[in-house]
């Protein structure tokens, strides 16, 4: 058996003295592991860290073996984040998110991709902490639990929408979850219709707002069967939004 395709590094686990089994999300064989030699030697220094993207040829006897991985770089990325601490623990989270949610060797072309213009926002660093969440939403619909933020649940109106339902994950507008809002979730106005307009700085409040809802719902659907606990680098990633929020 054997394959080539590019994939975004997700992890690499150590395996012996100098190898280690890299996760890769390809774009047409999903998430993806393999075992590379040498992958902690010397001349793969920086390789294998997460986000860079690598072109990967797979070979294994069988498709059920893990394999191994001959890889070469097509971009390297953790480079240029090292001295911003946000968007490298951005960086953190949605790779080790994709690790935690993606079924194993299923194709998701549409969150490669989505992945793939995250890692040239976090580069750029413009709009990024935006870009986050987004793919967060893409990433739930991808998985079977989309949520639907065009219109209020209740009335059909597009206007004024300020809540998600929990149970349903459908919009709420202001007027018709006003006697229940204590047990609705907050939709920061960024990700409502018509949105903020093009090139508007979205607050970090409305930021985090928005990574506590999908968070919210990977928990209660994806995470579940976990205990309902999402990636720790996810986690810090929040907390670290969340501070500078407050500062």
């Amino acid at each position: 058996m054997e394959w080539s395709d590019t994939g975004i590094v997700l992890s690499a686990r150590r395996h012996g003295e100098n190898a280690a089994v890299v996760s890769l999300l390809t774009e047409h064989h999903g998430r993806h592991a393999g075992l590379v030699h040498g992958a902690r030697g010397r001349r793969a220094r920086g390789l294998y860290e997460p986000g860079n993207t690598l072109a990967a040829r797979w070979q294994a006897r069988l498709a059920e073996h893990l394999g191994r991985y001959t890889c070469e770089l097509v971009r390297a990325r953790t480079g240029v984040l090292l001295d911003d601490a946000p968007r490298l623990a951005a960086l953190a989270a949605v790779c080790a998110l994709a690790e935690a949610t993606l079924p194993e060797r299923h194709p998701y072309p549409q969150v490669h991709g989505a992945l793939l213009h995250l890692l040239d926002d976090l580069e750029a660093g413009e709009r990024w902490a935006e870009t986050v969440v987004r793919w967060e939403l893409a990433l739930l619909a991808e998985l079977g639990f989309g949520l639907d933020l065009s219109a209020c649940a209740a009335t059909g109106t597009m206007q004024d929408l300020v809540y998600v339902s929990p149970r349903s994950g459908r919009a709420v507008s202001r007027e018709a979850g006003a006697a229940y809002a204590e047990k609705l979730l907050p939709l920061p106005a960024f990700l409502a219709w018509p949105g903020d307009s093009p090139g508007a700085a979205v607050p970090a409040a409305d930021i985090v707002a928005g990574l506590r809802l999908t968070g919210w719902f990977l928990e209660k659907h994806v995470f579940a069967g976990q205990g309902g606990r999402m990636p720790p680098a996810r986690e810090r990633f929040v907390d670290r939004l969340q501070a500078g929020s407050e500062s």
